[in-house]
């Protein structure tokens, strides 16, 4: 059976609340490998909430159908304050990205007690500027940043990353909206270890199965790269998204 953008993979899928530090209670899930222990967990944060972002955007969700299965990744998805999915919605109310930082290190804790090892950040569009300004935390491996925009992130914010020697990954689409890879290039050259990847045709919401597969096999290749290049095909039980 080929993997289509309907296909829902097995997992051990969990509802979750993480607390912040200011009070707030975020709604999440965690999706882990239902037949051994995770390699490595990807904490997923989202797009703009203003915007329609939520933990259950796109690639975010196919992320937490596919990899617990394809290469044994735990993934970690949450609403920030304020933000509604299916899933519920999280107290609070947007706050620019300032506030979030909060939910940012609520996350991160939470793998932390929870023991999931290896945790990356996975942040899309404004979920990047939310790893780059709040997630350069000791616990956190590096960064996988989907369409940076690079609007709240500033050089100060790259510079911490920088001294940190994080690994930080950037997939730019070539018809981007906001940051182009050129652009790209140069706002990330200042981080040394700074790789970014330009993908041809992609546009910034990564709509297309083909791009999907090219995000999620970039992430395996970082964080489970045994796992990598992902198949196309599965011959297990599965269910389709309804």
């Amino acid at each position: 059976m080929q993997i289509r953008a309907t296909t829902v993979l097995p997992a051990e899928r969990r509802p979750i609340t993480l607390h912040t530090a200011d009070g707030l209670e975020l709604v999440g899930e965690l999706a882990l490998p239902e037949d051994r222990e995770p390699a490595a967990t990807v904490v997923c944060l989202h797009p703009l909430p203003t915007a329609e972002g939520m933990m259950d955007s796109h690639v975010l969700r196919k992320a937490a159908y596919r990899l617990p299965a394809l290469a044994g990744v735990a993934v970690l998805r949450f609403n920030t304050r304020g933000t509604e999915s299916r899933h519920g919605k999280s107290q609070g109310e947007f706050g620019e990205g300032g506030p979030e930082r909060h939910d940012v290190a609520a996350a991160i804790e939470y793998a932390e007690f929870e023991g999931l090892p290896r945790p990356w950040l996975l942040g899309w569009s404004f979920g990047t500027e939310l790893a780059l300004k709040w997630g350069c935390d000791p616990e956190v491996e590096g960064a996988i940043l989907l369409s940076p925009p690079l609007h709240r992130a500033t050089d100060a914010d790259l510079d911490v990353w920088n001294d940190a020697g994080k690994p930080l990954v950037a997939l730019v689409p070539e018809l981007d909206d906001y940051l182009q890879p050129e652009e790209a290039r140069k706002r990330f050259a200042r981080v040394a270890q700074a790789e970014v990847i330009g993908v041809e045709g992609a546009k910034h919401l990564w709509v297309g199965e083909p791009y999907v597969r090219t995000v999620l096999n970039t992430v395996v290749e970082r964080v489970a790269p045994e796992a990598a290049p992902l198949p196309v095909e599965w011959d297990g039980p599965y269910e389709r998204e309804t």
